[in-house]
């Protein structure tokens, strides 16, 4: 069987639930990484909905690319979309990604569904950073989430200039509230 890709944007990443064959930096043209999506279970509730990750259509997204043994195949795919595919919000689909060493492969990709109800579309980082604080779901605050993500890409070297900006709105909140 034909080894496969996968491309990761946010926690797959550091958590893939999978052991890839070779790791490589990529590049996504078409989609970037955005807080996009609405959650109300796993980081916010019906009540107060925290925000979690999508690709969403436009600029590029700097992630990593993972090569899956073909064989296994069809057990990392259960695996994923089990992960990736639980209210539907994401799309599972193959785009062309740039590695870092300049192969271009077809890689797995899940992108936000434009149509779904918990698409938000773009929203300022004020916007982002006041529907993440405070919000808290079945796997804890939304500000750990996304205060995490950005140290995680950070430690990957990989910059995320809208995110940041995001994080440090956070940060200045989490602050303020501990000067009083």
């Amino acid at each position: 069987m034909t080894d496969f890709w996968v491309f990761g944007y946010g926690s797959l990443m550091w958590r893939p639930e999978f052991e890839p064959l070779e790791t490589v930096r990529a590049r996504l043209h078409g989609y970037r990484r955005s807080l996009c999506i609405s959650s109300h279970i796993m980081r916010g509730t019906p009540e107060r909905p925290g925000l979690v990750l999508g690709l969403d259509r436009g600029g590029s997204c700097v992630g990593l690319a993972f090569r899956v043994d073909g064989r296994r195949k069809d057990g990392v795919m259960a695996d994923l979309r089990a992960r990736e595919l639980v209210t539907n919000v994401y799309l599972e689909c193959e785009r062309f990604v740039r590695l870092v060493d300049g192969r271009r492969v077809r890689a797995v990709c899940y992108v936000v569904d434009r149509y779904h109800a918990q698409y938000l579309g773009a929203l300022s980082v004020h916007d982002a950073a006041s529907r993440v604080a405070g919000a808290t779901g079945k796997f804890g605050p939304n500000s750990d989430y996304v205060l995490n993500t950005v140290d995680h890409l950070r430690e990957l070297n990989i910059n995320d200039g809208w995110l940041e900006a995001v994080a440090r709105h956070l940060r200045q909140d989490e602050r303020s509230v501990a000067a009083r």
